[in-house]
């Protein structure tokens, strides 16, 4: 039976040993039944999955196979223009070929495969993937590319917060005070119990506060990414994973600016916020 490569509740990725790297038999489609399928082999790793939790946003065997199939493309695993036959995924995986469809549309959806008459299903080049989803988001950030991935969300991060944060103050979104405060209020007490994940969640609701209340919708179609960063940065990115004054006193100096209307204030309070953490995951953007 099919189950997740990694659990949302451990933050465990398989490992490169927990994944099978394979060949796929290529032949004219007349010829597919004399080839060994490419789910076959000695090597029983890719079926000998341990029973975790799915992460996938999926629920049960279909987010399970999302999940799987995800992972092994963002992986390499499945390179780019290998065919995925649903047959061999349905035996292979032992789900009935309704998850299989069902699964290898979401994958499209995203952009990591695509279905053609008479081609079939095959993986697409990293070019062609949502790089925005927060799945593929996230199975970046626990595969190979984790570095390139973890770099490329704080960079982002670098664009939108500062912005989100200098339009928030402009707004005066009094609506909101209350709970970038209740907020502040929640990390600075769980900092204090060495309570990280109580923490984490305050942290990523206040920033997700900040940016809807920039009033700028399509700033808000990019609150993924940073829901995404604060998730899969290898620990709270604000400092949340171990008691840290300062990026609690930072957070505090936005939530005061926001109060006083002070755009370029909060602006600056969190660029110094972001700067807190930055050693930990890539160095800030360098000033041009």
């Amino acid at each position: 039976m099919m189950t997740a490569a990694r659990t949302a509740d451990s933050g465990h990725a398989a490992g490169p040993g927990e994944l099978d790297r394979f060949t796929y038999a290529e032949a004219p489609p007349g010829e597919r039944a004399a080839v060994r399928p490419p789910w076959d082999g000695s090597d029983t790793e890719l079926g000998r999955m341990t029973r975790r939790g799915s992460a996938s946003r999926g629920r049960g065997l279909h987010g399970q196979l999302v999940q799987q199939l995800g992972q092994m493309i963002v992986s390499g695993d499945l390179g780019a223009d290998r065919p995925l036959v649903p047959e061999e995924i349905g035996q292979r995986f032992e789900v009935s070929r309704t998850v299989v469809r069902e699964s290898l549309r979401v994958l499209e959806a995203k952009g990591l495969v695509s279905a053609r008459p008479n081609v079939g299903t095959r993986v697409r080049p990293v070019s062609d993937w949502n790089l925005l989803d927060p799945d593929i988001i996230e199975w970046r950030a626990f595969g190979p590319q984790r570095d390139d991935q973890r770099r490329e969300l704080v960079e982002l991060r670098w664009t939108i917060e500062p912005l989100a944060a200098r339009l928030a103050a402009g707004h005066g979104r009094e609506d909101l005070q209350q709970r970038f405060g209740d907020m502040v209020e929640i990390m600075g007490h769980a900092l204090g119990q060495g309570d990280a994940i109580t923490c984490a969640r305050a942290d990523a609701e206040f920033h997700s506060l900040l940016i809807q209340a920039a009033g700028n919708r399509m700033l808000e179609h990019l609150s993924g990414i940073v829901s995404a960063a604060l998730q899969v940065s290898g620990g709270p990115v604000t400092g949340c994973d171990r008691p840290n004054e300062v990026s609690l006193g930072h957070h505090a100096r936005i939530v005061d600016a926001l109060a006083t209307g002070d755009s370029a204030g909060a602006e600056a309070a969190m660029r110094q916020l972001l700067v807190g953490h930055s050693d930990r995951v890539v160095p800030a953007p360098r000033e041009h």
